[in-house]
């Protein structure tokens, strides 16, 4: 047998084996077809609820949001001219969208230097330890979807001054959130997940 045959029939193996974890799970609708699709995801979920007490169906909604359960999801980039491409929207990346400054400090924290932002146990742990921050520093209750989302959208300081009450479209996907929040709970407690 020929090396590059060899390798070809390697490469497939190898390829096989993969996870897929880089695309979303197929329906991203119902709760309890992605968990079924993607049980690592449950455990996931359920380690930050039990660590930091966010609702699986809280931080599902928000993860939907974030990168429709994309691992290696970024904002678009932005053109000049309309084709000159000069760089992404922000430094987001991954299911959670962590801006490199708060991963970071995430890293240098309980994430610790490996952490990585396109591997679900740290998105979502990353998630409950800011969301457990916003709890201490804002005040707003852990199960609160619509407010943690609102400050986790623009940030800690930026809902204590209220910057996103002059933006109606995220005071809209800020209630979606909350509504599918709701939705994936009535989902999985349906075929039992939580």
């Amino acid at each position: 047998m020929s090396k590059l045959f060899r390798a070809m029939v390697l490469m497939v193996i190898l390829g096989s084996c993969s996870s897929g974890y880089g695309t979303a799970p197929r329906d991203l609708d119902n709760a309890c077809a992605i968990v079924n699709e993607r049980p690592e995801y449950l455990r996931a979920f359920k380690a930050v609820e039990r660590k930091y007490g966010v609702p699986v169906p809280t931080i599902m909604a928000m993860i939907y949001q974030e990168s429709k359960f994309i691992s290696n999801n970024r904002p678009p980039h932005q053109y000049a001219l309309g084709v000159i491409p000069v760089g992404r929207q922000s430094s987001a990346l991954g299911y959670s969208q962590a801006l490199d400054g708060t991963w970071e400090e995430y890293q240098d924290g309980p994430g610790g230097r490996s952490a990585d932002r396109e591997d679900i146990w740290d998105a979502t742990d990353f998630m409950g330890w800011y969301m457990t921050a916003t709890v201490r520093e804002n005040g707003i209750a852990i199960n609160d979807t619509r407010n943690q989302y609102l400050a986790y959208h623009d940030g800690r300081t930026g809902f204590r001054r209220g910057t996103w009450r002059a933006k109606p479209w995220l005071i809209r996907i800020a209630g979606e959130v909350e509504r599918r929040a709701a939705t994936y709970g009535a989902q999985l407690r349906s075929c039992g997940k939580i």
